[in-house]
């Protein structure tokens, strides 16, 4: 898709204020769109927004575990809501996954990528065109060798399954809906030892954004190749 038919439509990207989520909402209002930086914390959403001197970027408080704060954020975009929604939220608990943080892992990484397409897919239906990238890991891939207490590439899994689901449910509206693994990138989740930047990985992500209307959907990609999961 070229940049000018990008030009003016709404994304959303949850997880926006810093990482990958902050390369991911650059890279898209470089292209010209209209961003919605989501933030949990609306004072550093205003921070991250700010670094990028775009007038196309807005930070948008959306808390993707919190039902009301997804219902909130809808409303706030209504009607038209958005053209682009990239579900980047995530955490990883780390030291251990105790019941309390395998449950904050799946409300946020898959029931939030859920809830969030829920409250954002109706006007895509009603135009007829839409891009969903649910961000995944290549932890999700059958080739990859998972280590143990890997809650975060079971709540991954999960969401490639959604996304499959998902695609097969929109088949012929105009909406493609892929998830993408941006590789372990250099944030705070991937620590400084990872061998991608940031906006390696941003880069990834935005690919499935710029598909054409004949693009794939329902896939599982890292640089535009597709993934085994």
């Amino acid at each position: 898709m070229t940049d000018s038919a990008l030009r003016g439509k709404r994304a959303l990207v949850t997880g926006g204020n810093r990482g990958i989520g902050l390369e991911v909402v650059r890279l898209l209002g470089e292209l010209g769109m209209d961003v919605f930086l989501g933030t949990r914390d609306l004072a550093a959403g205003r921070a991250a927004a700010t670094t990028l001197e775009l007038a196309g970027v807005a930070p948008l408080r959306i808390d993707v575990a919190d039902p009301a704060s997804v219902a909130a954020a809808r409303d706030a975009l209504a009607p038209a809501g958005v053209d682009v929604l990239v579900n980047n939220a995530g955490i990883n608990p780390r030291h251990g996954v105790t019941p309390g943080k395998a449950e904050a892992a799946w409300q946020v990484n898959a029931l939030g990528s859920w809830r969030v397409t829920q409250a954002f897919l109706p006007p895509m239906r009603e135009r007829g065109w839409g891009r969903i990238v649910n961000v995944s890991t290549e932890l999700a891939t059958s080739a990859h060798e998972r280590g143990a207490g890997g809650i975060y590439h079971v709540t991954k899994i999960v969401v490639n399954a959604m996304t499959r689901a998902l695609a097969e449910d929109l088949d012929g509206t105009g909406i493609l809906v892929n998830a993408v693994s941006p590789g372990w990138c250099r944030s705070d989740m991937g620590g400084t030892g990872a061998p991608r930047s940031a906006t390696q990985g941003a880069e990834s992500i935005v690919w499935g954004v710029t598909l054409p209307d004949e693009g794939p959907t329902g896939g599982f990609f890292q640089d535009g190749v597709p993934l085994p999961w």
